[in-house]
């Protein structure tokens, strides 16, 4: 299949439109992208750097902040972090270290994490290149600028007369590649 905006729409208006619209209903959604080194994972899910061909997070965001006007208690925070040699980073903030814990209610957090409000598909696109910027890559046999960590970008919808209440999350989730470590080069 040629690699284009329409391919791009489709996929994403077959998979992962619904996920947006069950977010604002209160659920928690995922995006995954999985596979072999240098398939295309980070591509789909980020596009083109120059937009002419939109990844599956920029076009979950132009959904977003539309339905975000029909809902007018809700306000969205997102945050970027990467998950490299077992440990979270902060991809917002410099990388810090971050530590993953659960509450009493069982619920895991991510202590520390970066969350910031947006209100406009330009933020969004100016987090996710800044975070993308602090992503750990590396060389392989099969890709010069390969991803070698896990990145989760979470875009969080919370409420404005109760800014401790999630409405909805919704997870992309650009998996590192499935290659065995043998087939890496250092």
């Amino acid at each position: 299949m040629e690699v284009n905006e329409r391919s791009f729409r489709q996929i994403y208006e077959e998979c992962v439109q619904p996920l947006v619209r069950c977010t604002f209903e209160g659920a928690n959604t995922t995006c995954f992208a999985y596979g072999q080194t240098g398939s295309g994972k980070t591509f789909t899910m980020m596009g083109t750097n120059d937009g002419s061909v939109p990844g599956l997070y920029l076009l979950a965001a132009f959904d977003t902040i539309n339905l975000l006007q029909s809902f007018p208690d809700c306000y969205l925070q997102v945050s970027f972090y990467e998950i490299y040699c077992g440990k979270l980073y902060d991809l917002l903030n410099k990388r810090v270290l971050l530590h993953c814990r659960e509450d009493g209610k069982q619920k895991v957090n991510i202590v520390g994490l970066t969350e910031t409000t947006v209100t406009s598909v330009e933020e969004i696109m100016q987090i996710m290149a800044a975070g993308l910027q602090e992503r750990t890559s590396g060389v392989t046999g099969a890709n010069a600028d390969s991803s070698r960590s896990h990145a989760v970008l979470q875009m969080r919808l919370k409420s404005r007369s109760d800014p401790n209440k999630n409405l909805g999350k919704m997870s992309f989730i650009d998996l590192a590649g499935s290659e065995r470590g043998a087939d890496t080069i250092d």
